[in-house]
């Protein structure tokens, strides 16, 4: 990783956790667990990945940042912590740890860390309908790829389809749409957000989705591997709520090497979308170099 990207990722991470904070700030009313439930996790730390990608999408087409783009990279943030919440919880995962620390229905309990997700999800409609300098007709797309990304055909059908495959040995075609829906799906929303809010053609925004499916896929793959080489670093224990509750991964599924060979494959191929986007596409480059040389 450059030192270059290591402080655009730092100067963003920065803007983007004080815009959270703000977002969410400590209440003192009788629903304040609410709010301190929702911090735990949303300002828990993290790699801030699919805000950042928003930014700079947005940056790439020549859109300054400004309080309603900082807004709506935040509402995918908010989404993301949601579906952590959820997928740790003990009907899900059931994950003591998350970034360190205890999962929200540790540090609570089952009932505040469901609601708690679902306050972060709500909020994240609320916060792109109230976006006071974008026009109508750029919030209803916002909220409607929102929706598709992390509803039934995205990422909550994925989190289905991982529960009804547990104990089964799927196939890597399985796999992949399983992972497109999981975890893909909103990093592709991100930059779909960065490119609509900076108006990009419908054939700009077919190679960002593209380029998004394939570096969301990238990352599930690097995240098996870390599941298998650095559990501990990762989820606090030794072994993966995903082998303990034996599911497949790319490991399983490819084997460790072939794993690791496939999100090469990936990665050079969300790099060669990225030339068909005649604009500097260093950071986005840069990005997927992120993502494929994670080790946490």
């Amino acid at each position: 990783m450059t030192q270059a990207l290591l402080n655009y990722l730092d100067t963003h991470v920065e803007i983007i956790e004080k815009r959270l904070d703000q977002l969410v700030p400590i209440q003192k009313g009788d629903d304040k667990l609410l709010y301190l439930a929702a911090r735990h996790a949303l300002l828990g730390g993290g790699k801030r990945l699919r805000p950042i990608l928003t930014l700079a999408t947005a940056e790439m087409f020549g859109t300054h940042s400004c309080n309603d783009i900082l807004d709506a990279a935040c509402a995918l943030e908010m989404v993301h912590t949601y579906s952590m919440i959820h997928d740790d919880l003990p009907c899900m995962d059931d994950d003591d740890y998350r970034r360190g620390q205890l999962t929200v229905h540790r540090q609570f309990d089952e009932g505040l860390a469901v609601l708690a997700g679902d306050y972060l999800l709500t909020y994240a409609f609320e916060i792109l309908a109230d976006l006071t300098t974008m026009d109508s007709i750029k919030k209803i797309k916002l909220i409607s790829i929102l929706s598709q990304r992390c509803g039934g055909k995205g990422m909550i059908g994925g989190q289905v389809m991982d529960l009804q495959f547990e104990g089964k040995t799927l196939q890597l075609s399985q796999l992949q749409m399983l992972h497109l829906k999981k975890t893909a799906a909103l990093i592709t929303a991100s930059l779909e957000f960065g490119g609509i809010i900076s108006d990009a053609t419908s054939e700009q925004l077919k190679y960002l989705t593209t380029f998004g499916e394939k570096i969301g896929l990238t990352f599930q793959i690097v995240d098996d591997i870390l599941d298998v080489t650095s559990s501990q670093m990762k989820h606090g224990r030794q072994t993966s709520s995903d082998i303990l509750n034996n599911k497949s991964t790319y490991v399983t599924v490819l084997g460790m090497e072939k794993a690791k060979l496939y999100a090469q494959d990936c990665y050079a191929e969300a790099l060669n979308i990225l030339n068909h986007l005649d604009y500097d596409t260093t950071i986005l480059k840069q990005l997927a170099d992120f993502v494929i040389e994670r080790n946490k």
